[in-house]
């Protein structure tokens, strides 16, 4: 697994933020792999079309937003005669965004979308450093639905620490039902999105019903469970959700 040379960096302030996302996730999984996704990273278009061509496959896409603008977030997988080369690309513009309102300081509706562009592209980053590390095969849609996971985990668990531990009501229905899909998406990929969406709808609502609105708080086992699910095997996982 290599990174990418020659390519567009952020400024300092970029970088450490996305550092940051990714030890958010480390931490929120107790999953810390070996590469760090800024070293991966990619933020011009134009490098991004030289680099995958036709040779690239990707590896993801951010399909649910909350809007239809273009892709501002991909993974990549290239294959040249040197191996597999993967790649993180997230827009320059959304990077400097972040850059002046860092949703690790207050994340909040001006910063949301932006956020979870940023944590949906380190969040399949992250999750495939971690299953390759251990040899495991990734779906498209299993990467899709842990993404899903962690945009909602870790958006609650950054707006409760900011709050001194007031839950965020409405994060639940901004990510998953206030939600477009990219209006290039074929049958598949759409149908795929949506079934990622859903399920980790599903997921989300149940355990945030049984440990964090219920009469009696249990963060340790919202996050007990959260960790049980991000190792689970794309076939548990849907087999899991389907109950």
């Amino acid at each position: 697994m290599s990174d990418q040379s020659g390519v567009t960096k952020p400024g300092y302030s970029g970088s450490m933020l996305l550092q940051r996302l990714q030890a958010l996730l480390a931490s929120l999984y107790d999953a810390p792999v070996a590469y760090d996704a800024q070293d991966f990273l990619i933020t011009d278009r134009n490098a991004l079309n030289a680099l995958v061509g036709a040779a690239g496959e990707r590896a993801d896409g951010p399909a649910v937003g909350l809007n239809d603008e273009l892709s501002d977030e991909q993974v990549f997988v290239v294959h040249d005669r040197d191996g597999v080369r993967i790649g993180l690309y997230i827009d320059a513009a959304v990077i400097a965004r972040l850059a002046n309102q860092d949703p690790t300081v207050a994340l909040d509706g001006a910063n949301l979308h932006d956020f979870c562009t940023a944590l949906e592209g380190v969040s399949h980053f992250h999750y495939l450093a971690w299953s390759l590390q251990r040899g495991r095969e990734v779906s498209l849609l299993e990467l899709e639905l842990q993404a899903e996971v962690d945009k909602y985990a870790s958006a609650l668990t950054l707006m409760t620490r900011q709050h001194a531990g007031r839950f965020p009501s409405g994060l639940h229905s901004r990510l998953f039902d206030r939600i477009s899909f990219l209006p290039h998406l074929d049958a598949a990929s759409r149908r795929r999105y949506e079934e990622a969406n859903r399920h980790a709808a599903r997921f989300c609502r149940s355990l945030e019903e049984r440990f964090l609105r219920c009469r009696q708080l249990r963060p340790e086992a919202w996050l007990s469970e959260l960790r049980r699910f991000f190792r689970c095997s794309h076939q548990e996982k849907i087999r899991q959700l389907a109950v």
